[in-house]
């Protein structure tokens, strides 16, 4: 029988793997989708690795989905005239709109949105934490700030502010730019949005994206969390984005919300991808750390739909081996004799739907009668996503006559995703069912499977059928 992996892998896409041979790799080694970072990516770059990607897609006959990660607003701070400059607990400094080198008593914030919004008693935190500011009183051209940790401050660092809520929309000038060009091209799945505060960001977005791409929302702020409940309600998926998280956060905080998060998404239906340094070491090294192992297996023990690999993929010396590695662990995991009982004690009840009780019946029945697959016929992608929910034991083969569909459901934990013709009857569905199972590996002669599907066909949400059936 085939081997799969139900968790998917998220690899980034960089100057480590932006050729097709590389590509290909990857995604033989257990890259199930790939990430096009627009903050290091032009457009004609995006445009090439769309096309690599889609090459790799044809050769192999999988769907594979593309995440392209929009840059968001970027916070710095503008120049000193030395570079850089030593601070003194304790002391004065300041942050005004005067675009003048700096020197240790101030320098230049190119950002008049956060002297609105900024207040006394709010913390700037500059260049990932390592400089701690307290805010002692602000105006529209200046704040006066007290240095509470570090000493050091240099050229362009980038600013944090955990306590304060920016009024401004989560898309600049250069995101508009690269979204436009992006939904032109037809063949991006998902769009990640970055520093996500608030609902009003997601429908800035989804006015201008409508359902040409799913939308994630990266949770990287903790002024997300007051409004979690609506942004997972308008978002198509979220990526727990630890790396800034852990900044404007106490890190100590950070693994407990990952689980909270996750947790919220599989009762939401809605995937989640966990992610930054879960692999760090391997950017220069062909193994990882004892540590980051535990960290990607309890990502996967949690039940996340993705984990990401980041710079390890991108940029690092052994790209290859890092989603090898990745994938190793987590098949390890879902072969682990507690796998099973902790992802069934984190289920949550189904919705009073069609969809949800037909899944959840689908995973009873799979369970009870040893069946050797789930089969759903899914054309939007619903009937998939709620058939992930219920985290059935068995695979989950997701057919579907909208290959976009098949791509973006690439995504979501234990579909293994095929792109086929809609069928016209229950008898054409029931055998197509049982010769893909049986052609992709899943199950021979003598298996049974159940099946899913929507009668009569060709209506998408209608999904109100199950049929057993014998290879």
């Amino acid at each position: 029988m085939k081997q799969y992996k139900k968790v998917k892998i998220l690899a980034t896409l960089g100057p480590a793997s932006s050729e097709e041979h590389i590509i290909r790799q990857l995604h033989a080694a257990g890259a199930d989708l790939f990430r096009i970072n627009m903050s290091h990516a032009s457009h004609d770059m995006m445009r090439q690795l769309i096309r690599h990607i889609r090459a790799v897609e044809l050769q192999s006959g999988r769907p594979i989905g593309i995440l392209a990660d929009l840059q968001g607003p970027k916070l710095r701070i503008g120049r000193f005239a030395q570079g850089t400059v030593e601070l003194r607990v304790g002391q004065s400094f300041t942050l005004d709109n005067r675009d003048e080198p700096g020197d240790n008593s101030r320098v230049f914030l190119p950002h008049p949105e956060i002297f609105a919004a900024v207040k006394a008693g709010h913390r700037l935190l500059i260049d990932d934490g390592k400089l701690h500011l307290r805010v002692e009183k602000a105006d529209n051209e200046s704040m006066t700030t007290t240095v509470v940790a570090g000493t050091k401050i240099s050229d362009r660092k980038g600013v944090s502010l955990p306590d304060t809520l920016l009024t401004v929309g989560v898309l600049t000038d250069k995101d508009r730019a690269d979204l436009d060009a992006l939904l032109a091209t037809g063949e991006i799945d998902w769009v990640a949005l970055s520093f996500v505060q608030r609902p009003e960001d997601l429908i800035e977005v989804r006015k201008i994206a409508g359902d040409r791409v799913g939308l994630m929302s990266k949770i990287e702020k903790p002024q997300a969390l007051d409004h979690i409940d609506e942004i997972i309600r308008l978002s198509d998926a979220l990526m727990v984005a630890r790396g800034d998280l852990g900044v404007e956060m106490p890190l100590e905080s950070v693994p407990g919300l990952q689980k909270q998060l996750t947790r919220a998404c599989r009762r939401a239906g809605k995937p989640v991808v966990i992610a930054t340094q879960m692999l760090e070491s391997m950017i220069s090294a062909p193994v990882p750390t004892r540590a980051e192992v535990s960290d990607v297996a309890t990502a996967v023990f949690e039940g996340a739909d993705a984990i990401m690999l980041s710079a390890e993929s991108a940029s690092g010396d052994y790209p290859v081996e890092a989603v090898a590695t990745m994938a190793s662990i987590a098949r390890n995991v879902e072969l682990d004799p507690l796998y099973a009982g902790i992802i069934n004690k984190q289920g949550a009840a189904p919705e009073a739907t069609g969809a949800d009780a037909i899944s959840l019946a689908a995973h009873q029945i799979a369970v009870t009668l040893g069946l050797a697959a789930i089969v759903c016929y899914t054309s939007s992608g619903t009937t998939g996503l709620r058939a992930a929910r219920e985290r059935p034991p068995v695979p989950i083969i997701a057919l579907s006559p909208v290959v976009q569909t098949a791509r973006r459901l690439s995504l979501v934990w234990g579909l293994y995703c095929v792109t086929t013709d809609d069928t016209a009857d229950i008898d054409e569905t029931v055998k197509r069912a049982c010769a893909i199972v049986e052609a992709e590996g899943f199950g021979g002669q003598g298996d049974s499977i159940i099946i899913s599907a929507g009668v009569p066909f060709g209506i998408p949400g209608s999904t109100n059928m199950l049929r057993i059936a014998e290879l």
